[in-house]
């Protein structure tokens, strides 16, 4: 999800805007580069792997079910298609789990023509100190923090910065931003909110 090209981030631009774009498509985002088996810590902390099942945010109206996705052929990520999922956040199922130690990565598409806003709409609102739960396939439920809300070019995006390690369990929530290209049919930007586990699972 970074090129993204049509949904997957939100941010600055998101923060003013009022209505859904009267153009929109779904896009694709670049995916992570594949992580050696050397790098990845053999006695990682927190529960044991569990896919999502639900995530809310309160503070920009969000309580959705989470698919998944994965990866299209020429490598980027895929996002949820067209149909009764393409409103609902979807978990980039090459991203660990929630609660698990590193990046879990959920993302979203901002809006439709169809539909206009969409479940990641307002995704730029959120702002260090919003709270985030994540409920799991196994039932046990996840808070988080924001900690940094970021806008980047999809011809920038820092791939390593969104999906590479980290010391303890984090969350990557991401939608498309920015203006909308009409001829390539997709947003320019991806917003990325970066948050860290807040608590111990229930």
């Amino acid at each position: 999800m970074l090129a993204l090209a049509g949904v997957v981030a939100i941010v600055v631009a998101l923060l003013g805007q009022q209505q859904a774009p009267d153009e929109h498509d779904a896009g694709a985002l670049p995916a992570p580069p594949p992580v050696a088996s050397s790098a990845r810590p053999t006695t990682p902390p927190g529960p044991p792997p569990s896919p999502p099942a639900r995530i809310v945010i309160p503070k920009i109206g969000v309580d959705s079910r989470v698919g998944s996705v994965g990866l299209n052929p020429d490598r980027t990520m895929e996002v949820p298609a067209k149909g009764p999922l393409y409103d609902l956040a979807a978990w980039y199922r090459y991203s660990v789990t929630p609660g698990q130690q590193g990046p879990s990565v959920i993302i979203g598409h901002i809006d439709s023509v169809e539909h206009g806003p969409s479940v990641f709409f307002r995704l730029g609102a959120l702002a260090p100190g919003d709270t985030v739960t994540v409920t799991r396939d196994d039932g046990r439920t996840l808070p988080f923090t924001v900690y940094a809300t970021r806008s980047f070019s999809k011809d920038a995006f820092p791939t390593d910065e969104v999906y590479t390690g980290t010391a303890g369990p984090e969350l990557r929530l991401i939608t498309c931003s920015g203006s909308f290209d009409a001829s390539a049919r997709s947003y320019r930007d991806n917003t990325v909110v970066f948050l860290h586990e807040s608590g111990p699972p229930t």
